[in-house]
C-alpha cells in the first residue's frame, strides 16, 4: 500500500495521515487468503479497494457462511462481540482488547453495518477475518444485516458511494447466508435479539430456512428482533407480549426464558441488539446465581452522542469476564456522505439571506416608498429563481422557500414593525437550559430521541 506522495513535507496539517491509494500489489497472500493485516491499515487510512477484490472477499466469505448451519457448536475460550454498527476504528480497539484473531475466537452477534460510516469496512475485514479463520471466527445475522434496514439507514448509500449497486447486492447476497444462532459450551444460546414464541427446542431453530430477507413475524424474525422485559423480576403479563419499541416481534420475560432454559438444558442467554450504557447488561431472573440474559454492546459511544462504553464478553474455562472500552477516534464524515461542495451550498445561501436580512430590515420608522422598493426587488429574484434550470431543483426550493418567508416576514414587518423578535431569522431558534449535564442524562437523552430509529420500517 502507498500513501499520495508529499515530497515537500509541507502539507498543512502534518497530524493528518496520508490517505491511502489504491493497493499496488495483490490484497492476496501466496496461499490466496486476504491479507487481512494490510487490510485493517488500508482501511484506517480510509483506502478503497479495486471492486473485483472486494466481490472476491465477499462472495469467498458467503460461500463458507452457506456451509455452515443455522445453529452452530462452539466451545471456550472466546471472546463475544455486540453490536459493531460500521464503527470501525472502535471494532480496532475492539480487536485490541479481545485478542489477536490468530490466536483467539471469536463470536460476533450482528449488526456489523449501518448508523455508522465505515460499515463496508466492518464487513470486508471481518470478511477477511472469516476466510482465514473459518472455524474459529463466528459470524450470526443481526436485524440490520437486510435490505429493508440497510436501504432505510446508512449502508445503502455507503455502499454506493465508496464502490456500487453490484457489491451492495453481494453483501445483501451475503447477509441471508449468515447463520442464525450459536451454542456456546452446549450451555449458552447466543442470538442477535431473544427468544420467540414458537421457539421451544434448539432444533426449531435448525428447520428454518435462513437464505431469504427476515419477515415481519415468525421464528426468524424474533430471532434477529425479539428484546427481553426491562424490569428487576421479569414479570410480564403473558409470556410474550407484542414489542411496540421495535414495531413487531417481542417482549420476552422470565418465565418465558425459564422455560427455554429448562426445556434446552443451558444455563444463559447471550444477546446483541441494545444499546447499553456500560456497554451489557445482566439480568437475573428466578432466583439464580447466574443471569437468566446477557446483553451485550460493543459500539461504544453509539451514533456519536450516546457516551456509552463498549464491551465484550470473554469466556474461558467456566470463567466469565467482562471488558469495557472506550471509543476512538474516526474521520469525520459529512450527512449522507455529501462532497464538501454540496454541503456548504446551504450554508452559503443562508449567510447571504442573513446579509441581505440586515441589509433590509427596517432600522428606522418605515418609509413607505422605499419598503416597496425592496419587496420588490425581492419578488423580482424569487420569479427568477423560479424561471431557471441552471440550479438543481431541491437546491433552487430551498432558496425560493427562504426567500420567500424573509420576504413575507418583511412585509409583516411593514404592517407592525414588533411583529418579530429583533435579529431572529426563519428557522433560527434560541435554546436555553439544554446543557447535558452528566453521561447518564446524555445516555438517557440520546435513547429518547433516537427511539423512532429502533422501530422496524413498514
Amino acid at each position: 500500500m502507498e500513501g499520495l506522495k508529499d515530497p515537500l513535507r509541507d502539507r498543512v496539517v502534518a497530524s493528518v495521515p496520508v490517505p491511502a491509494t489504491r493497493p499496488t500489489a495483490s490484497i492476496f497472500n501466496s496461499n490466496s487468503l486476504p491479507n487481512w493485516k494490510f487490510l485493517k491499515d488500508f482501511f484506517i487510512k480510509e483506502g478503497v479497494l479495486p471492486k473485483q477484490d472486494c466481490l472476491s472477499i465477499i462472495n469467498r466469505a458467503t460461500d463458507i457462511f452457506r456451509r455452515e448451519g443455522n445453529l452452530i457448536e462452539f466451545s471456550d475460550p472466546v471472546t463475544v462481540v455486540g453490536d459493531i454498527h460500521g464503527q470501525y476504528y472502535d471494532l480496532l480497539k475492539m480487536l485490541d482488547v479481545g485478542g489477536n484473531p490468530e490466536t483467539t475466537k471469536y463470536l460476533f452477534l450482528g449488526d456489523y453495518v449501518d448508523r455508522g460510516m465505515y460499515s463496508i469496512e466492518v464487513v470486508l475485514l471481518l470478511y477477511s477475518l472469516k476466510i482465514n479463520f473459518p472455524s474459529t471466527m463466528i459470524m450470526i445475522r443481526g436485524n440490520h444485516e437486510s435490505r429493508q434496514m440497510t436501504s432505510m439507514f446508512s449502508f445503502r448509500k455507503e455502499c454506493i458511494y465508496k464502490y456500487d449497486l453490484e457489491v451492495y447486492d453481494a453483501i445483501m447476497t451475503s447477509f441471508d447466508t449468515l447463520p442464525l444462532s450459536c451454542i456456546l459450551n452446549s450451555s449458552f444460546l447466543a442470538v442477535h435479539g431473544g427468544l420467540s414464541p414458537e421457539l421451544k427446542t434448539l432444533k426449531d431453530i435448525n428447520a428454518i430456512n435462513r437464505c431469504i430477507e427476515p419477515p415481519r413475524s415468525g421464528l426468524l424474525c424474533d430471532l434477529l428482533w425479539s428484546d427481553p422485559v426491562d424490569s428487576q423480576d421479569g414479570r410480564t403479563a403473558e409470556l410474550y407480549k407484542n414489542n411496540e419499541t421495535r414495531g413487531c416481534s417481542y417482549f420476552f420475560g422470565a418465565e418465558a426464558t425459564k422455560r427455554i432454559l429448562k426445556e434446552n438444558d443451558l444455563i444463559t442467554i447471550i444477546r446483541g441488539h441494545e444499546v447499553q450504557k456500560d456497554g451489557y447488561k445482566m439480568q437475573f431472573w428466578n432466583g439464580n446465581d447466574f443471569p437468566s440474559v446477557i446483553t451485550i454492546f460493543s459500539a461504544p459511544n453509539y451514533c456519536d452522542c450516546y457516551k456509552n462504553k463498549g464491551a465484550i464478553i470473554k469466556f474461558n474455562g467456566g470463567a466469565v469476564n467482562i471488558q469495557q472500552y472506550n471509543f476512538s477516534k474516526h474521520p469525520y464524515v459529512l450527512p449522507e456522505f455529501m462532497d464538501v461542495f454540496t454541503w456548504s451550498i446551504p450554508f452559503v445561501i443562508e449567510k447571504v439571506l442573513k446579509m441581505l436580512h440586515a441589509v433590509l430590515k427596517p432600522r428606522v420608522k418605515v418609509e413607505s416608498g422605499v419598503d416597496e422598493k425592496s419587496i420588490k426587488m425581492l419578488k423580482e429574484l424569487e420569479d427568477c429563481l423560479t424561471r431557471s434550470k441552471d440550479i438543481r431543483e431541491d437546491a433552487l426550493d430551498q432558496i425560493v422557500m427562504s426567500i420567500r418567508n424573509m420576504r413575507e416576514k418583511h412585509e409583516m414587518l411593514i404592517k407592525n414593525t414588533n411583529s418579530f423578535s429583533d435579529g431572529i431569522l426563519s428557522g433560527e431558534a434560541i435554546a436555553k437550559d439544554n446543557v447535558l449535564l452528566d453521561d447518564n442524562e446524555t445516555f438517557k437523552r440520546a435513547i429518547t430521541m433516537d427511539r423512532v430509529n429502533e422501530k422496524r420500517p413498514n
